[in-house]
């Protein structure tokens, strides 16, 4: 992390990643796909979604989330930033020419070979089906359904671990704690997800937040009544409620959302802590 000398209020408590890990400073054109804002609006033109909009401009890069070329090893060109994730990501470049982009775990550096297959090693970045990875490995971008590509433990910093495998199921621990069960045809990458110093980084200024396309949050309690649930009194009230609620008066903060019944139910072994 980079701090600061504080010249500023809010310099004091600014910190910046150092991008130790960052080797290659432009992305690949042809890996590049345009990106559009909405500002929190739907095809209406309603705001949906509030306190977005603004915001620097960004690039979407095509991430490699399935690993589907096997049995070809890729090299490692560099290591980039992101804007659309917290975790960084690696340039690599199969020996046939193709170039793809895959999250870049920890300790991967320039020149390292990584692959993806049934019978390959043990290593950071290598991809394969759950059943060829011995237990207790620590791995990220799990996929749900064989096929699908990765969509758990993508996050900077994150790793699960693989605990048994039983029949047709593994028994995979995610970084909250839940106990999963995860076919063992489904593909996952081998190693923690890199810039683990992500959840340090502390903006500093308001500034920071409309960069990100985040725009300013106004409390409930400072409302009126016909404006919030938590609104209105004299001086400083209560939310004078069971619970705190959202403008449009359903429970927040805590509240369970998950449906009672649902399909995926079935593979949870334990609930998060």
């Amino acid at each position: 992390m980079k701090h600061f000398k504080a010249y500023t209020p809010s310099r004091r408590n600014m910190t910046v990643s150092s991008f130790e890990e960052i080797t290659k400073k432009t992305p690949e054109k042809t890996l590049l796909t345009k990106k559009k804002k909405n500002a929190g609006r739907n095809s209406y033109g309603r705001i949906t979604v509030r306190h977005q909009g603004g915001g620097n401009r960004q690039k979407y890069r095509i991430i490699d989330f399935k690993r589907k070329k096997d049995d070809m090893p890729a090299t490692v060109i560099g290591i980039e930033y992101d804007p659309n994730r917290s975790s960084n990501i690696a340039l690599i470049q199969y020996e046939d020419g193709e170039k793809a982009y895959i999250l870049a775990p920890q300790g991967l550096k320039d020149g390292d070979k990584v692959i993806s297959g049934a019978k390959v090693d043990i290593r950071p970045g290598n991809c394969m089906p759950i059943e060829s990875i011995p237990v207790g490995t620590m791995i990220h971008n799990i996929e749900l359904n064989p096929g699908q590509g990765g969509k758990m433990v993508r996050a900077a910093g994150q790793e699960a671990q693989l605990m048994a495998k039983e029949g047709k199921y593994a028994h995979v621990r995610l970084p909250s704690g839940e106990m999963r069960l995860v076919a063992v045809r489904c593909r996952a990458t081998v190693g923690t997800i890199g810039n683990s110093d992500h959840e340090n980084v502390k903006l500093g200024k308001a500034g920071r937040k409309r960069h990100m396309g985040i725009r300013p949050t106004v409390r409930g309690s400072v409302m009126n009544p016909v404006d919030h649930p938590h609104g209105g009194g004299e001086g400083k009230a209560p939310v004078g409620r069971p619970g705190p609620m959202t403008p449009w008066g359903k429970p927040a903060l805590g509240y369970k959302t998950r449906k009672k019944h649902k399909s995926s139910d079935k593979f949870i072994v334990k609930r998060r802590k």
